[in-house]
């Protein structure tokens, strides 16, 4: 039986991947000042060993008021260099390729963690006033953000810059710029969330001007032989929201710079109370990563609810997207794609020591 599509190599750039299956970024809230630990080491480490090509960090903040919550990842302050090597390196020993997630909350930051409500931290109570385009709140109980200003916006996009060379010297082989899920890439791009009048808002050219600065700026600081990915809310399912559409656009944009090699094709996330997503079913997101690959000529990951190896490898093997990446089903199981790869008929060797499992 010949290898299907999903477990060939892959590659971007200089590198190569040895399957076409990546474990999407996963924030796991268990950091301390931005500082990762042996959580940190043992979670990546394992999802590398069960198989797949490249192996994420969950989103890294570029500044500590760039965090989610106080308990998130970050690469900001040279003190994080260590244990950011650290993390590369056990990916990269277990066969995976170590790639890093950058972002920054924007209004969606001074959370608690989930397991605590996931509700927002005011700073009275040892929170912080989150940032965005416009000062208009996630949600009815979130803190009003601070609007950021020209030269705060100017900043900030230094901010990234700084972590994707601090990124580069700790080993890591991928980076990939977070414009979802209503953080703050994604807040300037959706008109949901940017309401300025400026350079930086009013047409979709002024609202992506952030993201493709940004994508300028992490270039800049990224080797041309090392691959960048940018991940997108492709439609925020609310109306006046981004349509698939205007992101189609934005990839071509995107595309026409010839400095990024993919687009991790999600959605939603804008606003704390948009609408239910329509349809939600395995799969569902596909057809977003299907439209870009098509619309804008340019590679792109699937991801959302894609747990079955039949499933996956249709994607694949049907070019609807060039990436499968998995979160949840590689939660449960770190194996998950040494797993399918054997119901798939081309089982990936296992590291030595799992040899009985197989």
């Amino acid at each position: 039986m010949a290898t299907p599509k999903l477990l060939q190599p892959i590659s971007f750039r200089s590198v190569t991947a040895r399957n076409r299956i990546a474990i999407a970024p996963m924030c796991q809230y268990s950091a301390n000042d931005g500082l990762g630990n042996d959580w940190h080491i043992q979670h990546l480490g394992a999802r590398a060993a069960g198989g797949a090509g490249i192996v994420f960090t969950e989103a890294t903040a570029v500044s500590a008021v760039g965090r989610i919550t106080p308990h998130c990842l970050g690469l900001w302050n040279p003190a994080h260099l260590h244990m950011a090597s650290r993390i590369a390196a056990v990916i990269s020993q277990m066969g995976a390729v170590p790639g890093m997630q950058v972002g920054h909350a924007g209004r969606k930051a001074s959370s608690e963690v989930p397991w605590r409500g996931g509700v927002p931290i005011p700073p009275d109570a040892g929170g912080w006033v989150p940032v965005g385009p416009s000062a208009i709140p996630f949600g009815e109980t979130s803190t009003v953000p601070h609007e950021l200003s020209t030269s705060e916006i100017a900043a900030t996009i230094a901010d990234f810059a700084a972590t994707t060379r601090m990124a580069r010297e700790s080993g890591f082989k991928i980076i990939e710029l977070h414009g979802a899920h209503g953080y703050l890439g994604h807040s300037f791009t959706s008109p949901i969330s940017n309401q300025r009048t400026d350079g930086y808002g009013g047409s979709p050219a002024g609202r992506a001007r952030f993201l493709m600065e940004s994508i300028e700026a992490v270039r800049a600081e990224w080797p041309d032989d090392l691959p960048l990915f940018v991940r997108l809310s492709c439609v925020d399912h609310m109306a006046g929201g981004l349509t698939i559409d205007d992101t189609v656009q934005l990839c071509k944009w995107i595309a026409a710079t010839g400095k990024v090699d993919l687009i991790d094709c999600s959605s939603g996330g804008v606003a704390a109370k948009g609408p239910a997503i329509p349809s939600l079913h395995p799969g569902y997101q596909v057809p977003f990563a299907e439209a870009i690959r098509a619309g804008a000529g340019i590679a792109t990951g699937a991801v959302g609810m894609i747990t079955q190896a039949t499933h996956a490898a249709e994607i694949i093997a049907n070019d609807r997207a060039d990436l499968v990446l998995v979160a949840r089903a590689a939660l449960a199981n770190p194996a998950w794609p040494a797993q399918i790869a054997r119901e798939l008929g081309a089982p990936i060797p296992p590291m030595p020591q799992y040899l009985r499992a197989f």
